[in-house]
């Protein structure tokens, strides 16, 4: 038969600490009984006694006090086979140290055991009966000084009693050890001195219990508990714990009432049956179960997962085929169990059989568990987890399904075997428990105002954000260049935007730019194999080709605009771009001074006009109007310059690269300087539109510069408002549009005549004096 380790190993303690032992005494010489105390009571005589409190029943009914005659005794009902199991332990393990003469030669142990019925007032007058005798008169001598009737008491069982027993025998020194008092507040070695016990403390035991609830995720649970200080003490570590742990929250918290409160009762279980919590734990006593299951059926609450404390949890009395439906699959905290041996042939026969390890503080039990106490006289925690299994043929097995445990090495262990658990559901899986369920990545929890933090909303992360856990309390805000996901569980590289070869636009662009700067090769190519020609020598052939190169780089220029923004490409961009565009227009500036100064030269006296424009004069005047532009790039680069930019402006999702100018004013000086010079060049050109026909390159100059300004003046508006890549684009068709209006202008005319009319391409036809 199985039986309860701890009612077998307060006998080894006491003996050890308390034997032999003298207190002192307060009884004056002669002492009378006021009165006896007889219930349920069991004795054995010997040289020593131990005391003994045991819960046998459940209940007690005390008669009405009329303070008239003397009171009757309180009579108990509710039998509880535990309790006497343990009781006839402690006989048992008296009886074996009796049986051997190595342990107390010459001594005879005997025991006076009573019944407490789970009622503090009767378990207090019981131990001070134990402490102070049942003989009618006891006479001491002059000193005062004698054994006390017992040695030591083993109990209580309750934690309350203890507490209240232990205050004043501790006074005394008389030693209590329990084998069922879980209360953390009686670790307490100032408060209780001389108190032990053989169970550990609930401060474990609650722990243990976090534990399973971690294990199977159970987040949302309700707590019921006692009204004494073992219940009390218990929520007041489980609502410590588990706000530390984070496993979990109560749904709700009651405290069951001692007596049979029908409405008090049927208030509490409308509670469990209206939450959503699915665990319900108990820390309480059998006889608070039994009034609470008689509700639970009233009300047909099933579908609940209960957790029992160690009071209860191999409480035979609940398992019964009328209260299995719903008790069936409890996970409880028990006792750590062992088969003593020779316990069952004791029961059955009323003989007493044990072996003992004689080690009576550190020793190890014949079934290998090592038993020790810790500095506040705790014993090393070790729990069973049962299970209540309802067998088909309808009889109930309580089986352990695993253990927990603290040791020294490897701390707090919870080992469970699930395979072995019986789950009263439909489903014979563990329930879900939870107030809200898990927020799934992308999501972060919101606490519901007024509620615990295990209900909450789930709402989705804000753009830019990301949730990768389940269950997190805030966002993540993605890496730079990142962007989170649509499903916002992972950040991924944001899409980047600049002009690209890679795509139509700059695809289109790059050809055209390319397009022109061949166009500008074939002319040049042209010129250069009819360079002897009249036409291509007429206006100055070197300023052409000056002017064809300048045009050919303004082409090429436009392709440093194209490809993702770097800090040599930003730089380099918009100095190719000035000064490509100045040496051009000051080649066509001086082309126009060029005309002017020849049509000064025709008119009589005017040929010192042409000394002013020479061939080294024009070469000069184009560098020295060039070196403007490249002082304004230098002094703009030097300054502040001008840089790649990561623009998260326009778009959330999207990091268009561009290159900032750097200085607004060094960008608006270098096209005021291109806008000086081709105004300039238009001003002259169109005083000269109406030269003769031997110089009429004038009329070709002022469309070119129209065309040149036209582009420029819709430029500016296009460009500001312009995104991202489209900017760049529309400063490259501005570019392109420019450069390939002056080519066509300028040079379209003479390679008509070239190629097509080589009749008009004569010195007559030129000066004019050709009539046809």
């Amino acid at each position: 038969m199985w039986a309860f380790l701890n009612s077998s190993l307060f006998l080894p303690i006491l003996l050890y600490y308390h034997f032999p032992c003298s207190v002192s005494s307060l009884y004056s010489s002669s002492c009378q009984l006021q009165g006896q105390f007889h219930l349920n009571e069991l004795h054995k005589a010997g040289d020593v006694i131990l005391g003994g409190l045991f819960q046998i029943h459940f209940f007690s009914i005390f008669p009405d006090l009329s303070f008239t005659s003397e009171p009757q005794q309180p009579t108990c009902h509710g039998f509880d086979v535990l309790g006497l199991r343990q009781a006839q332990a402690m006989a048992f393990a008296i009886d074996e140290i009796n049986k051997n003469p190595n342990l107390l030669p010459n001594v005879t142990l005997g025991y006076s055991l009573y019944d407490n019925c789970l009622n503090l007032g009767i378990g207090f007058r019981a131990a001070l009966s134990l402490a102070s005798s049942q003989e009618e008169q006891v006479k001491l001598n002059e000193t005062c000084v004698g054994i006390p009737p017992v040695i030591g008491i083993v109990g209580d069982s309750s934690s309350s009693s203890s507490i209240a027993i232990s205050t004043v025998l501790g006074l005394y020194r008389v030693p209590m050890v329990s084998y069922f008092a879980t209360c953390s507040c009686l670790s307490d070695r100032q408060k209780f001195p001389s108190f032990f016990r053989t169970i550990p403390s609930d401060a474990f035991q609650v722990r243990a219990v976090i534990q399973i609830l971690k294990h199977f995720s159970w987040t949302w649970a309700g707590l019921l508990i006692s009204d004494d200080d073992y219940g009390l003490y218990a929520a007041r570590s489980f609502q410590s714990d588990l706000a530390q742990s984070g496993g979990g929250c109560l749904a709700y918290l009651e405290v069951l009432p001692w007596s049979k409160d029908t409405a008090e009762l049927r208030r509490i279980v409308k509670v469990m049956k209206k939450s959503t919590a699915r665990v319900v734990i108990v820390f309480a006593h059998e006889s608070h179960m039994i009034d609470l299951m008689e509700e639970v059926v009233r009300q047909n609450v099933t579908g609940l997962q209960w957790i029992a404390s160690e009071a209860w949890t191999s409480a035979t009395v609940l398992q019964t085929p009328d209260l299995m439906p719903y008790l069936g699959g409890t996970l409880g905290i028990a006792i750590r169990q062992g088969e003593i041996p020779g316990f069952r042939d004791f029961l059955l026969q009323i003989r007493h059989e044990l072996h003992l390890n004689t080690n009576n503080v550190n020793f190890t039990t014949s079934f290998g568990d090592q038993v020790s106490f810790d500095e506040n006289g705790d014993v090393l925690p070790v729990y069973d987890i049962t299970n209540w299994m309802w067998l088909p043929d309808g009889r109930t097995q309580v089986q352990s399904v695993g253990e927990v445990k603290k040791s020294p090495l490897k701390g707090e262990e919870l080992t469970l075997d699930e395979d072995k658990i019986f789950w009263n559901f439909e489903s014979k899986k563990p329930p879900r428990s939870v107030c809200s369920e898990s927020c799934p990545p992308g999501t972060r929890m919101a606490r519901k105002k007024g509620e615990p933090v295990c209900c909450f909303d789930c709402i989705p992360c804000s753009e830019g954000k990301i949730s990768n856990v389940t269950d997190s309390t805030e966002c993540t805000k993605c890496p730079e260049d990142f962007w989170s996901s649509p499903q916002r569980d992972h950040c991924v590289p944001m899409e980047t935007e600049f002009l690209s070869y890679h795509e139509p636009l700059g695809i289109c662009l790059a050809a055209t730019s390319l397009l022109g700067t061949f166009f500008c090769a074939v002319v040049l190519g042209i010129f250069i194999y009819h360079q002897q020609t009249p036409i291509v020598r007429a206006n100055n052939s070197e300023l052409s080709f000056q002017l064809l190169l300048s045009l050919k780089l303004c082409f090429l220029c436009s392709l440093l605009f194209i490809g993702r923004p770097t800090l040599w490409t930003c730089q380099l961009r918009h100095v190719a771009f000035g000064i490509s565009f100045v040496l051009c227009i000051s080649s066509i500036l001086v082309k126009t001074m060029v005309v002017l100064a020849v049509f000064q030269a025709s008119k009589p006296g005017g040929g010192a006009s042409l000394k002013w424009v020479g061939a080294v004069q024009q070469r000069w005047t184009v560098l020295v109007l060039t070196c403007v532009q490249a002082a304004i790039c230098t002094a703009w680069l030097v300054s502040v310059s001008p840089a790649p930019y990561k623009n998260t402006q326009y778009y959330n999702d999207k990091i268009v690269y561009e290159c900032v100018v750097g200085s607004t004013i060094g960008f608006a000086v270098l096209l005021a300087y291109i806008g000086f010079l081709a105004l300039l060049s238009f001003l002259l050109a169109f005083l000269a539109r109406n030269l003769p026909d031997s110089f009429n390159e004038a009329k070709h100059i002022t469309f070119s510069m129209l065309i040149f300004g036209a582009v420029w003046v819709a430029f500016v508006p296009a460009y500001v408002s312009s995104p991202g890549k489209y900017a760049d684009a529309v400063e490259v068709f501005a570019i392109l549009a420019s450069s390939f209006g002056l080519l066509v202008a300028l040079f379209g005319p003479k390679c008509y005549i070239i190629l097509v009319r080589p009749d008009r391409n004569t010195k007559k036809a030129i000066l004019g004096r050709d009539k046809h």
